[in-house]
């Protein structure tokens, strides 16, 4: 599961590289026909880049949030799960072995 959900996290990656590539030239063309000066490109491509970073972060949440629920759907021991039966066998252990 891990594997598949790193693939998705690079294939997401590379969408958003070739989306800031292509968003360059769209900006680079404005810049060439008039339409933004230099200035407002540097703005232009640092709020597309910010925009990018939210998705980016949005994604990863809603990532976390479907692993959790798919974990809680196919009822598999968490991590906290097993560390409190290993607690409870450690009280148990010291209760029926006390001097060790």
């Amino acid at each position: 599961m891990k594997n598949i959900l790193n693939k998705g996290v690079t294939l997401g990656l590379g969408l958003a590289i070739t989306s800031k590539e292509q968003a360059q030239k769209l900006v680079d063309e404005m810049v060439k026909k008039g339409e933004l000066s230099r200035d407002e490109s540097v703005e232009f491509v640092e709020k597309l880049f910010q925009k990018g970073i939210e998705t980016q972060m949005q994604l990863d949440q809603l990532i976390t949030k479907k692993a959790q629920e798919l974990v809680a759907k196919l009822n598999v021991a968490t991590k906290e799960d097993i560390r409190r039966l290993e607690q409870r066998i450690d009280q148990i252990d010291q209760k029926i072995n006390p001097a060790e």
